[in-house]
């Protein structure tokens, strides 16, 4: 990737979801919030990728709705689409953490902090996991309080809550 390739972005419309989905070269870059729009998805390229132009190419982005999609109306477990997500190597380590939490399970923010070999960085765990720019398919939403509460999802919660009972937990 370099700083100039175009990211590529397609709309997704699945019964009751609405979700902006782009990608780059390498793969699925970001998934946006439920009902967010466009402008959601110019925030965070500008604010990361200011020189990579936007462009809307439905054809190029259908390989990872339907993922999505399989996945929303609970006909796909994991995803084998590449990604594209760029961050920190703290980052990446709790991302990948993230995508090895089984479907259907949960975890606290203090288990990742364990598996990445980072006791005492939940904070910046949460931080992490805050940034990532892949919902869904980087399961942020497996990711719970220690006393088994919903926590913060950038996505918002009713989002969080109904990706958990798609997975059977709640």
């Amino acid at each position: 990737m370099t700083q100039n390739d175009p990211i590529y972005w397609s709309h997704l419309f699945n019964e009751n979801w609405s979700l902006i989905v782009a990608a780059g070269e390498q793969g699925l870059c970001y998934v946006g919030s439920q009902g967010a729009d466009v402008q959601e998805l110019e925030n965070w390229a500008n604010r990361r990728f200011p020189a990579r132009p936007l462009i809307r190419d439905d054809a190029r982005l259908q390989p990872y709705a339907d993922e999505i999609e399989a996945y929303l109306s609970g006909k796909l477990t994991s995803f084998s689409v590449p990604f594209e997500a760029t961050g920190t190597p703290f980052q990446q380590a709790v991302w990948k953490a993230l995508c090895d939490i089984p479907y259907g399970q949960t975890a606290s923010y203090s288990d990742i902090a364990l598996r990445i070999g980072k006791p005492s960085s939940v904070r910046a765990v949460g931080t992490a996991i805050g940034a990532n720019p892949v919902l869904i398919t980087i399961p942020c939403h497996r990711v719970i309080g220690k006393n088994g509460g919903l926590t913060g999802y950038r996505g918002g919660f009713e989002m969080k809550t109904r990706l958990l009972e798609i997975e059977g937990r709640r």
